[in-house]
């Protein structure tokens, strides 16, 4: 199991000179972090700017710099190298990218003094492998808010940590942590309170479980208190009653977070790469 990656995520120094900030450090850090955690492989991309137009170098657009033949045909030798890697060893789980280069951007990047949309020119190359930027792959830590007060619930948030697991993502499920019965003291109501809080401090997305007539209240509270702290929130609502002609839930909470009806829209909502064969 094994990713292709910009090389500047192992080496930022490769990058032009001026534009890595330390969020970008810390992007690239927590990314590999992820990597470590799950066991994936990061084999690097060689990185075809720094080949072409030497360290250091001033950052600058794919237009009038790298739109040429000589570059093309690099382009053309490292491809061959690559796709080699992917015979040998199989498809990775994704290419990630960095956002803006003219090279690995993965969703967008520098053409002409402007972000366009869509891969960089080297990432471009291999149309057939998901890419996955730098950014969106270091966001890992998923809080997932659902109710727990049945065996049917608890069952089913069991099943959907297991599968959000399997696509690499470290999942926070409070019934594991003591919030799944009914006799507590209050002193042990206000320690669970904290912990879930700081757990909530430490996502980086909320998945919140919203099936039912009416969501249940905690969900709804740590889905606000998420919004409130600008984390993303995705609401998986697999409940096929909708609440209004416009609604499939209380429009609170609706407009508060992107919607998935399925588990599998949550995983594409996600922008997960795909789980280990097998896995």
């Amino acid at each position: 199991m094994y990713v292709l990656a910009a090389p500047c995520l192992l080496d930022p120094s490769l990058r032009a000179e001026g534009i890595t900030s330390d969020a970008d450090r810390a992007i690239y850090a927590r990314a590999l972090e992820r990597c470590r955690e799950f066991g994936i492989e990061v084999v690097s991309l060689p990185c075809p700017e720094t080949l072409h137009l030497g360290s250091p170098r001033q950052p600058g657009p794919l237009a009038g710099r790298l739109d040429t033949p000589a570059f093309a045909a690099l382009l053309d030798g490292l491809e061959v190298g690559v796709r080699a890697i992917v015979v040998e060893r199989g498809p990775p789980l994704c290419l990630i990218g960095v956002d803006s280069s003219p090279c690995c951007g993965a969703t967008r990047h520098f053409f002409d003094e402007t972000r366009h949309p869509g891969r960089g020119c080297w990432l471009a190359r291999f149309p057939e492998l998901p890419v996955v930027d730098a950014a969106a792959f270091s966001r890992y830590h998923i809080y997932l808010a659902a109710p727990l007060f049945s065996a049917a619930e608890r069952s089913f948030n069991e099943a959907l940590a297991f599968f959000l697991r399997t696509r690499h993502f470290r999942v926070f499920v409070p019934q594991a942590q003591g919030d799944d019965c009914a006799a507590r003291s209050p002193a042990a109501i206000h320690v669970l309170f904290d912990r879930l809080v700081a757990a909530l401090d430490g996502a980086d997305i909320v998945v919140a479980v919203i099936d039912g007539a009416d969501a249940d209240s905690g969900v709804a509270w740590e889905m606000g208190y998420a919004y409130a702290h600008c984390v993303p929130v995705i609401a998986l609502r697999t409940d096929f009653r909708r609440v209004g002609d416009c609604e499939s839930a209380n429009l609170m909470l609706e407009c508060s977070s992107a919607v998935a009806g399925s588990f599998d829209e949550l995983a594409a909502l996600l922008g997960s790469v795909q789980p280990k064969e097998g896995g």
